[in-house]
């Protein structure tokens, strides 16, 4: 590895094979498979190494967050891509559970991945039948099971903001134009709450790494460059 361990958490639905092409291929790339953010902290506390550069996208940076505000002295820096630091809305319950009602009656991750693509690509992005076989891919890949568990842990997110300023470590992050998931304002937001971050924005959609992987690699393999 070079320098730091860099630790990348993909988001909900989605496999390592979101950062493939960013040039990051010496990264760790854990799964999120606990139904709770207590035991999905807990894990990678206890199988990632003693000091790593920790990134994400979306609900991986939500955890990435989490693991960073609960253990700063073990991140040496966090890249923070398409994410949210807010608590869960009623409106995101619901859908959570609407998505979980849709498994047990039957609907795969790949055919719910499908639904909302539109969502997680740019209308650039979509119109790539590369980068949709991707993503619907990454969905199948991740399988029901797994996306069920998912489903389960960003119902346990809690706010993050207030807590933030906490993490006095470099961070990075990263935000698309076209993102209509988690907007451009959640980012500068989470900045405003983490000392020393920059804020970063990339004309893409939700699925930064996948629309940008060069504009996306180039900024997290600097950053980790920084931090020696």
């Amino acid at each position: 590895m070079r320098g730091l361990p860099l630790v990348l958490l993909a988001g909900m639905n989605c496999t390592a094979d979101l950062w493939t092409g960013c040039g990051l291929d010496d990264a760790l790339t854990p799964v999120l498979d606990r139904p709770t953010m207590d035991e999905q902290v807990a894990h990678l506390s206890d199988t990632l190494p003693e000091r790593f550069v920790l990134g994400g996208l979306s609900l991986g940076a939500i955890v990435a967050m989490e693991l960073a505000v609960r253990a700063p002295e073990r991140v040496a820096g966090l890249c923070l891509v398409s994410t949210n630091a807010k608590a869960p809305t009623d409106a995101q319950q619901a859908g959570w559970r609407e998505w979980r009602q849709r498994l047990d009656d039957g609907a795969t991750a790949e055919e719910l991945q499908r639904s909302i693509l539109p969502a997680l690509l740019s209308a650039e992005g979509l119109a790539r039948p590369d980068l949709v076989t991707r993503a619907l891919a990454m969905g199948e890949e991740t399988g029901e099971r797994m996306l069920r568990a998912q489903l389960l842990l960003q119902s346990t997110r809690r706010d993050l903001l207030a807590r933030l300023p906490s993490v006095a470590v470099p961070a990075l992050v990263v935000s698309g134009t076209a993102d209509a998931i988690c907007l451009p304002t959640f980012h500068t937001e989470i900045a405003a709450e983490l000392p020393g971050a920059r804020v970063v924005a990339v004309d893409a959609g939700h699925l930064l790494p996948l629309e940008r992987p060069g504009e996306v690699g180039a900024l997290v393999s600097a950053f980790r460059a920084r931090l020696g």
